[in-house]
């Protein structure tokens, strides 16, 4: 590859990763007293990146197949593209996706001594793999549509998708740190992350139901602020409860 190859992979690599990264500080720093090891949040980061974006894109493929022969085997709707996309985006990767997430969440298990650390290692998970997920959508939107449209696409997504990504799989790690140090179930987490991850995919994938209407566009802004708001009240919820730890120690003494 050429030396201009290198410097636009380089680019394009920076721009998707260096916001996820910055959110995770963001995200660490709530914590004031016991703050996670930047080793064990790295791992698992590289783990959102890495394993559970392959792991994701096989079982996606996998399971759209098979979605696609089910409807053809039995002629309940019409092949159609759109809805294709639309059960790829809202029922099947959230599943696929947040599955993927936790288990790197669960692997790092044996670190939680706090109930926020769910919080922080879910977000951690979420956060690489967000990034590795921009990369792919941002490269392909500059090779194919230009540098404005690249642009665009690396501002919305990191100000959207990276924190919906975060903030659930945050809910999935609350719901694990929960199983590991007080026995409680953690399939309601898992659930309510699917749930989040379901509906932002929804709202941003408007365009395919409401085509030629300005509908997208509020979609579109929606998802935005979802995925905002989301990551706020994770990281506040990481905060009340950081105090409380806090207190409590103070109390103690």
């Amino acid at each position: 590859m050429s030396l201009d190859t290198y410097i636009k992979l380089a680019i394009l690599i920076s721009v998707a990763f260096i916001p996820s990264i910055i959110y995770m500080v963001w995200i660490r720093n709530a914590e004031r007293y016991g703050r996670n090891s930047w080793w064990i949040l790295g791992a698992i980061f590289i783990w959102g990146a890495i394993t559970a974006v392959a792991i994701s894109l096989i079982l996606e493929i996998l399971l759209i197949n098979a979605y696609g022969e089910f409807e053809r085997t039995y002629e309940v709707l019409q092949r159609h593209e759109n809805l294709e996309t639309l059960v790829l985006a809202c029922v099947i990767a959230p599943f696929v996706e947040e599955g993927a997430k936790a288990l790197g969440v669960f692997a790092a298990r044996k670190h939680m001594f706090e109930i926020e650390d769910g919080f922080v290692f879910g977000a951690a998970a979420g956060l690489g793999f967000a990034a590795t997920e921009n990369l792919l959508y941002e490269s392909v939107t500059f090779f194919k549509f230009g540098l404005i449209a690249y642009i665009l696409i690396a501002v919305i997504r990191s100000t959207s998708s990276a924190f919906l990504h975060g903030s659930a799989t945050a809910v999935s790690g609350y719901g694990i740190s929960r199983k590991v140090l007080y026995g409680r179930s953690f399939l309601p987490f898992f659930l309510l992350a699917v749930l989040m991850h379901a509906m932002f995919n929804f709202l941003a994938s408007f365009s395919l139901l409401f085509e030629g209407t300005e509908l997208p566009l509020l979609g579109l802004g929606l998802a935005i602020v979802f995925g905002i708001v989301s990551i706020v009240i994770i990281r506040r919820k990481i905060m009340e409860l950081d105090g409380m730890r806090r207190a409590m120690r103070k109390f103690g003494r």
